[in-house]
């Protein structure tokens, strides 16, 4: 199945970057459905780091729903001015494992206004659930989405070596996506 969503968000690129890559923001556009629970001994990160992220997904952000892998990529190769996260990891365990393949990548570049192109494509399969799982998948695609457009204007980016910026982000962060407010 694919699910693709493309929509204009009320931000600077580097402001929606650094939000692409906060698991505060990403806990934020899934609520109140789904809430995520650091599974490793340092919590969630500030900021995804390339790699497999251990996390518990709770339903309605309460109830065990299994765990999953946050398998997190910055694929190259991509127009100038285009910056992509894919998450290629997937739920190991509870009712969401019944998807057994997993490519969701989410893409931003600059609009002529100073605003942020976002793109979204999930690309999974369920198998023999596919038809009982596209529309609940595609309704929670439209949820985030919506999440995104409305969390969107109050994110902000402060270049690196501002005083502000440097006193939230983590040593030996990506100065250049710092600076998220949600």
């Amino acid at each position: 199945m694919r699910v693709l969503l493309k929509l204009t968000l009320d931000c600077t690129p580097d402001a929606a970057w650094r939000a692409l890559r906060s698991p505060a923001v990403l806990r934020e556009v899934v609520a109140p459905w789904l809430d995520l629970a650091s599974l490793e001994p340092g919590g969630l990160p500030t900021v995804w780091p390339e790699g497999g992220h251990h996390v518990r997904a709770l339903a309605f952000r309460r109830f065990p729903a299994g765990e999953e892998l946050v398998e997190i990529s910055f694929p190259g190769g991509l127009p100038t001015g285009v910056r992509m996260l894919r998450d290629s990891g997937g739920a190991l365990t509870g009712p969401l494992a019944r998807f057994g393949r997993w490519d969701h990548r989410m893409a931003i570049s600059a609009l002529p206004d100073g605003r942020t192109l976002y793109r979204d494509r999930l690309l999974a399969s369920a198998g023999a659930w596919d038809p009982v799982a596209w529309y609940p998948t595609w309704a929670f695609w439209q949820w985030r989405g919506h999440r995104l457009r409305r969390l969107a204007p109050g994110w902000s980016f402060d270049p690196p070596g501002t005083a502000d910026a440097a006193s939230r982000e983590p040593a030996g962060g990506d100065a250049a996506a710092s600076g998220v407010r949600a």
